[in-house]
């Protein structure tokens, strides 16, 4: 099979709104009035993003899963996104199965594919991802602002504990083979939040690094309170100490971590209802660098390491995407 006669097969589709879709030199979209265009990259390599025998159906939805995320960090709709395909052979069956995952998601967002790239060699997958949001409107990560309660989308630490079990020979809990395997990127709750929230991020590298990104750009602190973070429900049949360290520092959740005012914590409730996602009120925002943090009442030391770093981990498979 030739690289063009496999882009038609797998991933042509009809019916795009794009100006000019798959098939030409470049595809052609038009920005509606009064928005601007976010876009996103994400790449995933086989044995560093994904173990080597995940099926091809869930490795093509998170593929697209990990850039839609980042659009919903942004307040932004998605609308668009580009494919470069590294494969090792064309097989029909991993091409069939991937192109599944990917469309059942990209169906569920509202996101098309607008063309790509495929080429020999070691399996990696990488996605643009491009979504627009109200023009002056995206929400950064340098806004959070001392007072602002800090909140975070889902349930957290359900991916880093699958990884670790399958590292060791063993079957994660489905819920949290679920986590890792088809995260749900929260745009309902990015969009909604547009007016409501100072800053935001998706969480993907661990709560602690992702958080603290958060507080470097807005040159913040944090004060945590640990018996708020929620956790996937499977981690507590484990010692609170681990799961806690899974929820701050395992990655891969692909939830949202946002501030907002306190003054807005019940309009935050609504809108959580309204996009049908559950919220926890984990913290607050500081004046003063540094994140603290209470268990139960008590001061509770953090660990040093605070999230996945590609150039500083020796790991085989890391535990998530950036």
């Amino acid at each position: 099979m030739d690289e063009f006669s496999l882009i038609s097969r797998y991933f042509r589709r009809s019916g795009s709104s794009a100006a000019l879709g798959i098939g030409d030199d470049c595809g052609i979209v038009s920005v509606s009035p009064g928005t601007q265009l976010a876009v996103t990259t994400d790449t995933l390599v086989s044995g560093v993003h994904f173990f080597e025998n995940t099926d091809a159906e869930l490795i093509g939805w998170k593929s697209l899963a990990v850039n839609v995320s980042d659009l919903a960090a942004m307040g932004a709709a998605p609308r668009y996104f580009t494919l470069a395909l590294t494969l090792p052979s064309p097989s029909e069956s991993f091409l069939e199965a991937f192109s599944r995952g990917m469309f059942a998601l990209a169906d569920q967002c509202g996101i098309e594919i607008l063309g790509g790239d495929t080429t020999s060699g070691p399996l990696s997958i990488t996605i643009t991802a491009m979504g627009e949001l109200p023009r002056g409107k995206g929400i950064l990560r340098s806004k959070a602002a001392a007072g602002d309660d800090i909140w975070v989308s889902g349930d957290l630490g359900g991916a880093a504990h699958a990884v670790g079990l399958i590292r060791r020979g063993l079957e994660p809990p489905a819920d949290c083979l679920e986590k890792l395997h088809r995260p749900q990127p929260r745009v309902a709750l990015g969009l909604l939040l547009t007016d409501t929230a100072n800053s935001m991020l998706d969480v993907s590298d661990g709560l602690l690094a992702d958080l603290g990104h958060i507080l470097e750009a807005s040159g913040k602190g944090a004060q945590l309170e640990l018996d708020a973070i929620p956790l996937t429900g499977s981690l507590g049949r484990l010692d609170r100490n681990e799961a806690l360290l899974c929820a701050l520092t395992g990655g891969d959740d692909y939830e949202l971590c946002f501030s907002a005012p306190r003054k807005k914590r019940e309009q935050v409730k609504k809108i959580a209802d309204l996009a049908q996602t559950p919220v926890s009120r984990i913290g607050t925002i500081t004046g003063e660098p540094g994140i603290e943090a209470n268990l139960n009442g008590q001061s509770y030391r953090l660990p040093a390491r605070r999230g996945y770093n590609h150039f500083e981990e020796a790991w085989s498979l890391r535990p998530g995407t950036q």
